[in-house]
């Protein structure tokens, strides 16, 4: 099929495909003799599982990875859970990280009404955030 069946049926610009093939997570396609790009069907099976690992937060460079590692050595799945676990620790202290910020974003949203804005100085910008 050519490249705009492809795009069309996987839901996808042309563009992102030429982007897919470049970033080495679809492979290039045969050719016709008129120079069109002729895909198989399982480019349209390589394009869902692209777009699901996307979906689970792995980046190109690790869904080329799974690919290579597929295409190398057989089976991907437990370079895949490591990637996975991996990914989830990172989430972990992502949440850690920004239940941290929402928690001073309260202290000084509490802070914020108990101040008498015309308390505020001239030295400083807005006293319900301190600086020091």
């Amino acid at each position: 099929m050519r490249i705009g069946e492809l795009a069309q049926r996987a839901g996808l610009s042309t563009k992102a495909l030429r982007f897919y093939e470049q970033a080495g997570v679809l492979p290039r396609p045969a050719r016709t003799a008129s120079g069109y790009r002729d895909y198989d069907e399982t480019a349209l099976a390589r394009l869902g599982f692209v777009r699901a690992a996307q979906s689970a937060g792995l980046t190109l460079a690790e869904i080329r990875m799974i690919i290579e590692v597929r295409e190398d050595q057989g089976r991907p799945c437990e370079h895949v859970a490591d990637l996975l676990d991996r990914h989830v620790a990172a989430l972990d202290q992502r949440i850690a990280e920004l239940q941290a910020t929402r928690a001073e974003v309260h202290r000084l949203r509490e802070r914020a009404t108990s101040l008498d804005p015309s308390a505020c100085g001239e030295d400083g910008v807005c006293h319900v955030i301190p600086t020091g």
